[in-house]
């Protein structure tokens, strides 16, 4: 992708800035997350679903039933799209849940995966 004005982290053009009514972002440290034991960028405090959605990843759990992909629909917690498993609290919705620094997310039904 081509990088252009208000774009940062690995999937350039993620990352609102600048919004027309929302202005800027909370501020937030830049912190690591962890996704399958892979580290990912996120702000602190910026939902867990946003924080994977910048850097390109679309998929939170798999459908027990096909094994479909489903990622976050909704983003105010009513549709349990975004379900993945956070260490230490089991099932969490990531539209609704803060990032904080080392926390480490598993994706629910992964292939290859019960």
């Amino acid at each position: 992708m081509k990088k252009g004005k208000g774009c940062e982290g690995k999937a350039p053009g993620m990352r609102v800035r600048g919004h027309p009514v929302l202005g800027e972002p909370p501020g937030g440290r830049e912190i690591t997350v962890f996704l399958d034991g892979k580290p990912l960028p996120a702000r602190e405090g910026e939902p867990l679903a946003a924080a994977l959605f910048a850097s390109g990843i679309r998929v939170a759990h798999y459908a027990a039933e096909g094994r479909e992909p489903r990622g976050p629909f909704c983003m105010i917690g009513r549709c349990t799209e975004c379900r993945m498993v956070l260490e230490g609290k089991g099932m969490v919705l990531t539209c609704l849940t803060p990032a904080e620094e080392g926390m480490r997310l598993h994706t629910p039904g992964r292939r290859g995966k019960p």
